[in-house]
């Protein structure tokens, strides 16, 4: 179930938000990023059909659809995809239950420049002609809180 936020009164802190390509959905963050990164698994690669997807996580809690409800997927037995049943936009990887964060697709947030990644993870699964020339911290499997499933 996804939970639903009213418009942040003017003058509050700084909000993350972030929406799909049509518009219909938007979501935000009311609280700060807890990690971000670039996960190689193979279920990313798969439902983003990218050969590898950057993502920045937020506290379960803090993060709410303002606009729209997603649709889900079911990509593993370890948790879900949201995203816009219009324009396919993926928004996030929730895990399904125990959920302490929202795994949101960087490119996903409206000033994803402020969302660099940390490191990289699930690189047992990363494509072979994929190198990135960054000196970020590189893991076999998920690392910290990132997605993995």
């Amino acid at each position: 179930m996804t939970e639903r936020l009213e418009a942040a009164p003017a003058g509050t802190a700084r909000v993350h938000e972030g929406g799909c390509a049509c518009g219909r959905l938007r979501f935000r963050s009311l609280a700060a990023p807890l990690d971000t990164g670039y996960c190689h698994c193979r279920l990313c690669q798969r439902t983003t059909g990218a050969p590898l997807l950057a993502y920045v996580s937020f506290p379960a809690g803090a993060f709410a659809y303002t606009a729209g409800t997603p649709a889900e997927y079911a990509s593993s037995a370890v948790g879900r995809r949201e995203f816009c049943g219009h324009c396919g936009t993926q928004i996030a990887f929730r895990r399904n239950s125990g959920a302490v964060t929202v795994d949101v697709n960087s490119g996903a947030m409206d000033e994803p420049d402020r969302y660099p990644p940390a490191r990289h993870i699930w690189c047992t699964s990363r494509i072979a002609w994929v190198e990135l020339g960054d000196a970020l911290p590189r893991y076999p499997e998920g690392a910290g809180a990132g997605p993995s499933g």
